[in-house]
């Protein structure tokens, strides 16, 4: 519609709006044409509609929220409703009512997005608060709590929901806190009176090392210093920087004792090696007399027996050659020991008389069935007869037997 179709110009001047209610007189313009003075108002008016049509784009947009949108809506109707302006001012204000439904639904929107986000946060923090609780009844002293520091951070980072939500789950997580730091300072505060506790044994294990660092009772000593070791290791830690002091003395005594030691028995190798070396000489005439056989038995106990004396005359070898040596020189007294054994065996008295007694006895039994045989084949018996000559084979298999072991013993 033209201007002239919302407003008019009287004859002094005076411009009026066409409203629902009637005519309204929005302003003067007496020194122009009635054309040039509704357009004055009419420009007024396209600024009003500019202005609610940035409102709608803004609201769609979401660029503002609601409440912000209510609030400016509220300003440009009382604008348009006021307005000194010639134009459809109740089309704008009907764009505007029309945005009512779009902020309640946008009011809505948000409602449950704070909602959504509400739900969220507490199940964060309710998750914060279930970590801090199980650390709170644990006993991980050395990352416990670096871990609820980080836990503290998380909280802080975390927005606030409905007060007595978040404040009932702050008491849950600052409870946790405060038990794992008061269990965590009696468990140092026990730590720190153990480690005193420790500190005195060692201080007294190190005066005990070092009184036999010097001794030189070689075997009593070593077993001595291994006992202050296992006291020592029972003791437990004690503080760090005076348990590292007190080690490097007892490790000190103990290398002194047993450098002394390996020093001695080094000597004492080098003693013996000139031994080691008449025993490997020994050693040779020994292992010539073997194999053994019955037949050189005596002569080879003879000759092992000047041997043996001269062996034990030689004296003692290195510690790290006495295995093999002496296995060696055990390997051919064995040798002669397994030969004379077996001799034995086959001249024992008992087990020749054993043995011919079994023959004796064999050779009875067997005539008695022989002459059971005898009786059946002359009644006819034929089934006693087959029992009976199955019994002779079994005893006359038994009597070779005896009579091989008997030539054994002969």
């Amino acid at each position: 519609m033209t201007s002239e179709q919302w407003g008019r110009v009287d004859d002094d001047g005076t411009v009026y709006v066409r409203t629902a209610e009637g005519e309204r007189a929005v302003g003067q313009y007496p020194e122009g044409t009635p054309e040039e003075a509704l357009k004055f108002f009419t420009e007024r008016y396209a600024a009003l509609a500019f202005e609610v049509e940035l409102l709608e784009k803004r609201v769609h947009g979401a660029k503002l929220t609601p409440e912000e949108a209510a609030e400016s809506v509220k300003n440009v109707r009382t604008q348009v409703v006021e307005a000194n302006a010639v134009g459809d001012l109740a089309s704008l204000t009907a764009r505007l009512d029309a945005l009512t439904p779009l902020l309640a639904a946008q009011r809505e929107a948000r409602k449950a997005e704070r909602a959504a986000k509400s739900a969220e946060t507490k199940a964060e923090k309710e998750k914060v608060v279930g970590e801090a609780e199980k650390l709170a009844e644990s006993n991980d002293w050395r990352n416990g709590a670096n871990r609820l520091r980080e836990l503290l951070d998380q909280w802080k980072a975390l927005p606030r929901i409905d007060r007595a939500s978040d404040d009932a789950l702050w008491r849950r997580f600052s409870t946790a806190r405060t038990a794992y730091t008061r269990r965590r300072k009696t468990h140092f505060a026990e730590l720190n009176e153990k480690r005193e506790g420790a500190r005195g044994i060692k201080e007294r294990l190190v005066v005990e090392a070092e009184k036999l660092a010097s001794s030189t009772d070689w075997g009593a000593t070593a077993a001595a210093y291994r006992n202050l070791m296992q006291q020592w290791k029972a003791a437990g830690p004690a503080p760090k920087d005076i348990d590292d002091a007190l080690w490097k003395r007892f490790r000190g005594a103990q290398d002194a004792f047993f450098g002394a030691r390996d020093a001695e028995n080094s000597a004492i190798d080098a003693e013996f090696a000139a031994n080691a070396e008449v025993k490997e000489q020994i050693l040779v005439e020994a292992e010539a007399l073997l194999p053994v056989t019955t037949d050189n038995l005596a002569a080879t106990k003879a000759t092992f027996r000047d041997i043996a004396d001269r062996w034990d005359a030689a004296g003692k070898v290195p510690r790290d050659r006495i295995r093999d040596l002496e296995g060696r020189m055990r390997k051919v007294e064995q040798a002669i020991k397994a030969v004379e054994d077996e001799q034995w065996n086959k001249s024992d008295p008992e087990k020749s008389a054993r043995a011919d007694d079994m023959i004796t006895k064999l050779t009875e039994a067997i005539a008695a069935v022989e002459a059971d045989i005898e009786k059946a084949k002359a009644k006819g018996d034929t089934k006693k007869l087959a029992s009976l000559e199955e019994n002779l084979e079994s005893r006359k298999q038994f009597l070779e037997m005896a009579k091989r072991a008997s030539e054994d013993f002969s």
